[in-house]
């Protein structure tokens, strides 16, 4: 009787523990494919009111700049998403990769750039270029406090993606998979060289930010979605 009884109890405490592990499992998952979803919203949402919104030219205006206008809302709501995103997937983002190089730094940097997105969204640009229509031509003479507050805000997120892309190099150099490693820097550099270009006043500096910061963002979604099926 005694035998029957701790027989049957230990079978229930496998199925839990199988139960727990399976949530937790699932859990992942979706914490991952949040991480996966946030850079491919932001650019599909971004570039579809780049390419359609009266006004806006990519060669001269960054997307930002979209979250201005009579539908700013749109590129606000994006910023806003896309960041909340970013950071429930560094939740996810921790959980598998615990106990492996880039374990604690790839979601600390993931979650920052989150973070950083979502107050790129409460903190809008100022209008400039010709952009809202009817907006002169040109940079603004002086910036408001939010225009500074975004582009601080732009700033973080975007030296945080770019150190995940370095650190996810570095994770992959350790797994043995070179290739991946080699897109991951490869990934960090274009961000850093478009950044860098548009800070400079280079031509078509916006357009080679946008190049630069979709690079980098749609890096770090991708590998969430390959860590996702692993």
């Amino acid at each position: 009787m005694t035998s029957t009884v701790t027989t049957t109890a230990n079978t229930l405490s496998a199925t839990s523990a199988t139960v727990v592990t399976g949530k937790r499992t699932a859990a992942t998952r979706a914490l991952l494919a949040c991480a996966a979803l946030s850079a491919p919203l932001f650019a599909v949402v971004s570039l579809s009111q780049a390419f359609t919104r009266a006004g806006f030219d990519l060669t001269r205006n960054p997307l930002s700049q979209l979250s201005d206008g009579s539908l700013g809302w749109i590129q606000v709501t994006d910023f806003v998403l896309t960041g909340v995103l970013a950071i429930l997937g560094a939740a996810g983002l921790r959980r598998a990769l615990a106990g492996r190089t880039g374990g604690v730094w790839v979601p600390r940097l993931v979650r920052i750039a989150g973070i950083g997105y979502v107050a790129a969204g409460i903190f809008h640009m100022d209008p400039g270029n010709g952009f809202p229509a009817g907006t002169p031509l040109g940079e603004p003479h002086t910036m408001s406090w939010h225009s500074d507050l975004h582009m601080l805000s732009g700033t973080v997120a975007f030296a945080a993606t770019i150190a995940a892309c370095f650190v996810l190099g570095r994770f992959y150099a350790r797994e043995g998979r070179r290739g991946l490693a080699i897109a991951s820097r490869i990934a960090g550099v274009i961000f850093i060289l478009g950044d860098g270009w548009a800070m400079v006043g280079g031509a078509a500096g916006s357009l080679t930010l946008c190049i630069g910061a979709l690079t980098g963002m749609l890096w770090v979604s991708y590998v969430a979605a390959r860590l996702r099926t692993e």
